[in-house]
């Protein structure tokens, strides 16, 4: 890895689990315990330059308005794609279904490679071209892959990404088809992830690994910032999201914290953390002593599949410090939140995607959520990343001859008119 170069506005880094502080992140994780470290921002500096004003006078949309609190010191050739300025739609009737008033749907299956990953990407691309970097690599089970494989595209830089060879098969494609080299494990994400830090030893290859480098989370973040402004500068109380890694709600997180210590608001949301059934390592964790444990990691979404979390820590205390709670659902209830999500909103999600919705409508069952609350669930890849998991929920189309008298019987049988 090159030397480490970070912007003006960083103060170092601190370690999430033994808070032993570092002045750079060249080993991307602690030196004393080898947990994950979190960015450290100089706010007081910060302030002079990002205020509400600046803000809205900013007429770009994507997660660059953002570079003042963004761990990068030269903007020269980042991703030419727009990420970022996802849309926030108000979700009326689904709200209406689960007795809520006040819900949100924020889509970020709405990304140039269809996923939330586009913001982490986004975020590790620029500090690799600022270190000179020529090979970024990552382990994913799809979503973080192809997001990599898009972002560097035209940009010089060649991209070897590790998968479990059960990736979704669209997921494949677009790494494919975006120039990646793809190498498939015969094994788990969990496998694939160790085999990539390998090989960023042996090789020396930029690592853009979820959990591993800490600039993914910052990436992530931006997601916050964006809600807050779309909600005319109101924080939601209660942001539902899907957990896997734990990297994406400890980076939500992270962003209401740096917003509220920059006083760009005066209150926090409670973060609701929500993982399939046999991927619940992160729950358990809360719920009990706080330690991360692996589970199966067996499910239906593939994105959120995951034994040994990498940002556990992270997402445990994000958990934490917000006072919220975790959830998990089943695979038929991710996909029963596929169906109603599209029916009901025309937001079309993967199953990782609505898992948020999913274990919203659990919590909401169970009279966790108030009517009148101000939700968020966000949404965090798109349904055409997984079609085999969609036909799943939906079943299969009719199929006729092309007689009219077949058509008439298709319509009595099922009382289609």
């Amino acid at each position: 890895m090159a030397t480490m170069v970070e912007s003006g506005n960083i103060l170092g880094f601190k370690c999430v689990r033994c808070g032993k502080e570092t002045p750079d992140a060249k080993g991307y994780v602690c030196p004393s315990c080898k947990s994950n470290l979190d960015v450290v921002y100089d706010y007081k500096a910060i302030k002079a330059r990002l205020t509400r004003k600046s803000l809205d006078d900013n007429p770009d949309k994507s997660v660059w308005r953002y570079k003042d609190i963004l761990p990068i010191a030269r903007y020269k050739g980042v991703p030419i794609v727009h990420i970022g300025g996802t849309p926030l739609y108000k979700a009326e009737r689904l709200g209406a279904d689960l007795g809520l008033s006040n819900l949100y749907l924020k889509d970020d299956g709405r990304n140039p490679s269809a996923s939330f990953k586009d913001r982490a990407g986004a975020v590790a691309v620029a500090k690799a071209l600022e270190l000179g970097e020529r090979v970024i690599t990552g382990a994913s089970t799809g979503n973080a892959a192809s997001s990599m494989a898009c972002l560097t595209a035209g940009l010089g830089l060649k991209t070897i990404i590790f998968l479990p060879e059960k990736a979704p098969v669209a997921k494949i494609a677009q790494l494919l088809v975006f120039g990646a080299i793809v190498i498939a494990v015969k094994g788990t994400y969990d496998e694939a992830f160790d085999l990539c830090l390998k090989a960023t030893d042996e090789y020396g290859w930029y690592n853009r690994n979820t959990g591993h480098n800490p600039f993914t989370r910052e990436g992530k973040k931006t997601c916050s910032f964006e809600l807050v402004e779309q909600l005319g500068w109101q924080v939601p109380d209660k942001v539902f999201v899907s957990v896997g890694d734990g990297n994406i709600i400890s980076g939500l997180w992270k962003g209401f914290k740096d917003f509220h210590a920059l006083g760009l608001i005066d209150r926090l949301p409670q973060m609701i953390g929500v993982q399939a059934e046999k991927s619940d390592a992160i729950k358990r964790a809360f719920e009990s002593d706080g330690v991360i444990r692996p589970v199966s990691g067996d499910t239906i979404a593939d994105s959120i599949s995951v034994s040994l979390p990498r940002d556990g820590d992270a997402a445990v205390k994000a958990l934490q410090e917000s006072k919220g709670f975790a959830v998990s659902v089943t695979d038929e209830e991710i996909l029963a939140a596929m169906r109603d999500t599209a029916r009901r909103e025309s937001v079309f999600g993967e199953p990782a995607g609505v898992t948020s919705v999913a274990g919203l409508r659990k919590a909401a069952a169970q009279g966790k959520v108030k009517r009148d609350e101000k939700v968020v669930a966000l949404i965090t890849g798109n349904g055409l990343k997984d079609v085999a998991s969609a036909m799943k929920a939906v079943g299969k189309p009719h199929l006729i001859a092309p007689e009219k008298e077949e058509l008439k019987r298709l319509v009595k049988e099922h009382k289609i008119a």
